[in-house]
């Protein structure tokens, strides 16, 4: 025999529950997902946030992406690291900093997810290589990269009558003509001592041994015994740098090369904005650093600026891992792209802007390298070693005395902080 409820039990019950749901669905509603995102790049922190929104908006505000971004991030980062504070996400570049951070363990195996199948192969190889045992892992997604080489006027070197050189020889045939034609050669800034590493990076991946990296690292060989004909030629590129190169910094660099007051430099791609604010209709391109008289040999030094990692501890791993493919699709790369004046290493999307037409080609077909610093352990202060070299030259040392204690200085401070 079924019983019939009463009025007020019929009434009751589904009242009852009626408020457990109202403040189940309350809960639910005021509580969110919440990531945070650690940009080693304060350049980028506004492209970021504007992607984090776009993530939110398909998410109905369920999702919360907060992006820090401190001053001395890297160091920020480490000092975490100690902590066993780890941000579910952090957005790094391929160096030492991801070295680090890969062989601490603290970063989650992202090589199996299908968002890597998304990613430029040879951008896939540098984050590989840079791993402390070589794995074919991807503790981190590239995103976005860089470009250096040599920036012209191309205004100045129709003036001078002179074509993008190929080999070694046009190159400095060509510093000769410019001066012949009463035009600077180049524009160097090395008041700022980081703008030295520009030449080394684009002659050192292409001069140096195959397994310099690695045999470096393991002490079987050394700077003296291998890098000697790069200081050679780094010294004929100051030998016909003229003017104040030591006394002048970047800033004023990019105005001196923007005004049309020099013909090149040595730099990458992240100077062309700066040229643009200045001169808007500047005609400037770039083109492969030919290191050698083998065109076949020389490369475009392309490396990871930024890849996006996510920490193995992370509560929220699913969700980063999800906005990690909502990043890589093509149209959000592309946003990235055009705001950062990146290359990108997400397939699908493309650098269209026309002052990096001379190496575009070469960085779609992967003739790059990365860069050489991105090898070096954290404390190689390579940029200081450089900027005494240039110094040392600018006083009058025997070049033969300079290259022998610019090396000597390489291999000591190596020595001093290649910690396994």
């Amino acid at each position: 025999m079924k019983t019939k409820l009463s009025g007020p039990a019929i009434l009751g019950l589904p009242l009852i529950f009626c408020a457990a749901l109202a403040v189940t669905a309350c809960s639910k509603s005021t509580k969110e997902a919440s990531i945070e995102l650690f940009s080693t790049k304060g350049e980028n922190v506004a492209t970021l946030q504007k992607l984090a929104d776009k993530f939110t908006a398909e998410k109905n505000g369920a999702v919360k992406i907060t992006i820090i971004s401190p001053q001395d991030a890297s160091t920020v980062l480490r000092s975490r690291l100690t902590k066993n504070d780890i941000p579910d996400m952090m957005a790094i570049g391929g160096d030492s900093t991801y070295t680090e951070l890969a062989s601490s363990g603290v970063l989650l195996d992202l090589s199996k997810e299908s968002f890597i199948g998304s990613i430029q192969e040879n951008y896939l190889q540098m984050i590989y290589d840079v791993n402390k045992d070589k794995s074919r892992t991807a503790y981190a997604v590239p995103y976005a990269a860089n470009g250096s080489g040599v920036l012209y006027n191309k205004t100045l070197f129709e003036k001078a009558g002179i074509t993008i050189p190929k080999t070694w020889d046009d190159f400095i045939a060509d510093f000769d003509k410019l001066q012949k034609e009463g035009i600077k050669p180049v524009e160097l800034t090395f008041m700022d001592s980081w703008t030295c590493l520009p030449p080394w990076n684009s002659m050192a991946p292409v001069l140096q041994p195959e397994n310099f990296t690695d045999d470096r690292r393991a002490g079987k060989t050394t700077f003296a015994a291998t890098h000697r004909e790069l200081l050679e030629k780094y010294l004929v590129i100051l030998s016909r740098a003229s003017g104040d190169y030591m006394g002048t910094g970047y800033n004023d660099g990019n105005k001196n090369f923007a005004e049309g007051k020099a013909a090149m430099m040595i730099n990458g791609n992240w100077a062309i904005p700066e040229f643009t604010k200045v001169n808007p209709s500047i005609d400037v391109d770039m083109f492969a650093f030919p290191s050698t008289n083998d065109p076949a040999k020389n490369t475009v030094t392309s490396g990871i600026d930024v890849a996006f990692a996510v920490s193995a501890s992370s509560p929220n791993k699913e969700l980063a891992k999800e906005f990690l493919s909502f990043l890589v699709r093509p149209e959000n790369a592309q946003l990235y792209v055009d705001e950062q004046f990146a290359f990108p290493a997400v397939k699908g999307a493309s650098q269209n802007n026309r002052t990096v037409d001379g190496v575009k080609a070469d960085i779609a077909a992967g003739k790059v390298s990365n860069f050489p610093d991105h090898y070096y352990p954290s404390g190689f202060d390579l940029a200081s070693i450089l900027s005494q070299f240039a110094l040392n030259y600018k006083n009058g040392m025997d070049n033969e005395t300079n290259i022998a204690q610019t090396l000597a200085a390489c291999d000591k401070q190596y020595d001093a902080v290649n910690v396994k």
